[in-house]
């Protein structure tokens, strides 16, 4: 469904905005409100409308509420003084006043999937439960998975609407991939037994057929759709890392002449993971080519903020290096407003660099609410928290993380967020294991060496703890516990703990 409306295009089933044809960029929730309006503008919505039918009946603040109304305003140039398009009807609520006008495409949405970027297409899951009834809970979980995949910015997805059409019908890849256009199909299907209930998934390249990822998650049935909720925040846990990793060999093979500032983006992006200064200036030169190309990619900036951040605090604490990544930290979120991995790459490094906590979590959290199944807005949030203070919210958004994505290549993030939470809190068992998690995970970066370190010289276990002290220095010959301190990376007791271990074993001062 769509709705026009001055120089505006709102699409319902894309969740798409337009202004002349151009995209607006706008957060999944202001969307919401703004389709809320314009469905209901033939009456003055009230506050409780809105929590009832945007929020999903959850209380919010009246500033929160204030918030999103503005936001909706400013996504379609519209203010509170002139009110052209929503006016506020005091102590009474608002309504959408703009004359609208219902549109039907003149063609499916599928023609338009664009070629340079990945889309995907979720199919209708099958219901293998044996019961008709149980069709609500099986496509109102495909229906969550669309709606989460909707938010990853970089990944195009086929409405609803459009993957329906094939729902009881035997499904070829291939054949869905020519008639939606989409790179990727995702199919699925929902079994159960009394209490149990069994979801599979699988991801497959059209072009080829080939299978990219398949897995099974079970639950007991319990709370309906708590059930759902968690089941499809696993299930798009696993399929962006994924495509991820796929888009990223897709670059690689594509001739150099023919790459985009898109392309230039997956190839830094095994550099930039490492979260190491030799590799993030490999990194800097891909995404720098990048931005030349499209000066407003937030996610872009946020890797460069990312890298900056990295050549930092671990290249020698040089003022350039930290005003670079603030600079670009800064536009990413700027930019990158309904971006998750955008904000939390900015966010991220606003905290680390500059100690602005409340700048950091503010975009951190936007970031999962953007995207609950990022374990990399898990993880950054996580380190964020340890460092704050903050330990049990530290552990549980790094458990959070680590349940929802365990095989995401950047899963070390969350693992160093609960290997710092942990260690503060004097669990070194916890820490230890934590930390050697994402060393497996991520073996050439040098922070949750630090931390094994520390957690096993304070569990006494002082030859294990001299052990990874070397291979500490091997993947950073730099470090020096002087140099970790200077870097204010957390309170001064913490530091002074987290030192006087590393001292225990005989690293360089």
């Amino acid at each position: 469904m769509q709705f026009r409306f001055g120089d505006y295009m709102l699409d319902v089933a894309r969740r798409e905005l337009r202004h002349a044809d151009e995209p607006i960029g706008i957060e999944p929730q202001v969307f919401d409100l703004l389709a809320y309006l314009i469905q209901n503008r033939d009456r003055v919505v009230t506050k409780d409308d809105l929590l009832g039918s945007v929020w999903g009946g959850r209380i919010v603040s009246e500033s929160t509420l204030t918030s999103r109304i503005n936001a909706a305003r400013r996504a379609i140039g519209d203010t509170g003084s002139t009110q052209r398009f929503i006016r506020t009807s005091a102590r009474k609520g608002i309504r959408f006043v703009a004359e609208v006008v219902d549109v039907q495409s003149d063609k499916p949405p599928s023609l338009q999937a664009p070629r340079d970027r990945p889309s995907i297409a979720v199919m209708p899951f099958r219901n293998l439960t044996g019961d008709s009834e149980q069709d609500y809970f099986v496509d109102g979980m495909v229906e969550e998975i669309v709606t989460g995949l909707s938010r990853i910015r970089w990944l195009f997805v086929i409405s609803r609407n459009s993957t329906f059409i094939y729902k009881g019908r035997p499904i070829d890849v291939r054949t869905v991939g020519r008639e939606l256009g989409v790179r990727y199909v995702l199919e699925g299907s929902v079994r159960r037994s009394g209490s149990h209930v069994r979801v599979t998934g699988q991801l497959s390249e059209t072009e080829t057929g080939a299978g990219v990822w398949a897995d099974r998650y079970d639950g007991e049935i319990g709370e309906v759709f708590a059930l759902q909720d968690q089941l499809t925040m696993r299930v798009i846990g696993a399929v962006e890392p994924n495509l991820r990793k796929v888009e990223i060999e897709r670059a690689r093979r594509k001739r150099p002449e023919n790459i985009d500032a898109y392309d230039l983006f997956l190839r830094a992006l095994p550099f930039a993971a490492t979260a190491m200064p030799s590799d993030a200036d490999k990194a800097l030169c891909l995404l720098e080519r990048a931005v030349r190309l499209e000066p407003d990619y937030a996610i872009v900036h946020g890797f460069i903020a990312w890298c900056h951040e990295q050549r930092y605090l671990r290249g020698g604490l040089h003022a350039q290096a930290r005003a670079a990544a603030l600079r670009h930290a800064r536009v990413a979120i700027e930019a990158g407003g309904d971006d998750a991995m955008a904000l939390a790459m900015g966010g991220f490094v606003i905290g680390v660099v500059e100690r602005d906590y409340q700048t950091a979590l503010d975009a951190l959290d936007r970031s999962i609410s953007l995207s609950p199944s990022s374990a990399l807005a898990f993880g950054f949030n996580s380190i964020i928290r340890a460092w704050m203070g903050d330990d049990a919210a530290a552990i549980a958004h790094a458990t959070m993380g680590i349940r929802l994505s365990p095989y995401d290549p950047l899963i070390y993030l969350p693992n160093v967020g609960l290997a710092f939470a942990q260690l503060f809190s004097g669990n070194f068992d916890e820490a230890a294991s934590a930390a050697s998690r994402a060393s497996s995970a991520n073996p050439r970066f040098s922070v949750p060496r630090y931390l094994h370190v520390a957690a096993l010289a304070r569990l006494g276990r002082q030859n294990e703890a001299k052990a990874i002290a070397k291979v500490l220095l091997e993947v950073q010959p730099s470090f020096t516990i002087s140099s970790l301190v200077a870097g204010n990376i957390t309170t001064p007791e913490r530091l002074a703990m987290l030192a006087a271990a590393l001292r225990e074993v005989g690293l360089p001062e």
